[in-house]
C-alpha cells in the first residue's frame, strides 16, 4: 500500500493537501494510508513506525524547519519522494541537496499538485490507471475508467460516454458493475455513474458534468449513501 505524509505546521494547508490527493488516488483506484504532521520533529518520530513512500514537506516552519528535516532523513537513510511546498519560489533551488522530486508553491493550485503527484507515483513505478477492457470486432480496447463519466445500458450493448467519445459494445450492466471500483454507482437499472463527474445530486436525478441522469426509487437511497461516502473522502 502506498503511504504518504503531510508535513506542514498550518492544519488548513494540511487538509487543503490531502484533499486533493485523496481525491485524485481515489479516482485511480490506488490504495493508500496518508498521515499528517505538524512539525520536522513529529515527521521524524512519526516515520520511525510508520513509513512513508512520499512526503510533501513545507520548507518555512517554526522549530526544524523542511530542509533541515529533509537532510536528516537522508543522513537516515530514507528513500522517500520528497515534494517540498513553499511560498518562497528561491527555496527550491537547495532541493537538490535531498535529491526533492519537485515543489508546490503556496497558495495551492490544484493542477500543479496533480501533475506533482503523478510524477512521484511515475518515480515509485506505480501504476494508478485502472481499466476496463471491451471486445469489438475491430479487436480489443481498454478504456481508462478515470476517463469514463458513466456506462448506460442500450438493449443489447452498452455505451461508455468518455472524454470526447461514446463506446458502444454488446454486454450486461450487471457484469460490467462487478468489474469497476468503488467510485462507480448503480443509480439507475440502466445506468453507472462515476462519482468523480457528478456535481449534483438531486432525490430523482443526478448530474454528470451537466448531463441530467435519472435516479430511480429503488437505487436512491444507495446512491445518496455513495455520493456522501465519496464526498467524505
Amino acid at each position: 500500500m502506498l503511504e504518504i505524509a503531510i508535513c506542514d505546521d498550518e492544519k488548513k494547508l494540511r487538509l487543503d493537501l490531502r484533499h486533493v490527493i485523496e481525491k485524485e488516488l481515489a479516482l485511480d483506484g490506488v490504495e493508500f494510508g496518508l498521515t499528517e504532521y505538524e512539525s520536522g520533529e513529529a515527521l521524524l518520530r512519526g516515520i520511525r513506525e510508520r513509513n512513508a513512500d512520499i512526503i510533501f514537506l513545507d520548507i518555512e516552519m517554526g522549530g526544524m524547519n523542511g530542509m533541515e528535516a529533509a537532510r536528516t532523513l537522508r543522513k537516515n537513510g530514507q528513500p522517500a519522494v520528497i515534494i517540498f511546498v513553499t511560498s518562497y519560489p528561491d527555496f527550491v533551488f537547495h532541493g537538490y541537496e535531498v535529491r526533492a522530486l519537485n515543489y508546490i508553491l503556496k497558495p495551492y493550485q490544484e493542477k500543479k499538485i496533480k501533475e506533482v503527484l503523478r510524477d512521484a507515483l511515475k518515480e515509485l513505478e506505480i501504476s494508478t490507471e485502472k481499466y476496463f477492457t471491451v471486445e469489438q470486432k475491430s479487436g480489443t480496447l481498454r478504456l481508462a475508467l478515470g476517463q469514463v463519466r458513466y456506462f448506460v445500458s442500450e438493449g443489447r450493448k452498452i455505451a461508455a460516454a468518455a472524454e470526447g467519445e461514446r463506446i458502444s459494445f454488446y454486454g450486461k450492466l450487471g457484469e460490467v458493475e462487478e468489474e469497476l471500483p468503488d467510485f462507480f454507482v448503480r443509480c439507475h437499472n440502466r445506468y453507472l455513474v462515476n462519482l468523480n463527474y457528478v456535481t449534483k445530486l438531486e432525490s430523482a436525478a443526478l448530474y454528470c458534468e451537466g448531463e441530467k441522469i435519472p435516479v430511480s426509487r429503488s437505487c436512491s437511497q444507495e446512491t445518496a449513501a455513495a455520493f456522501a461516502r465519496f464526498m467524505l473522502k
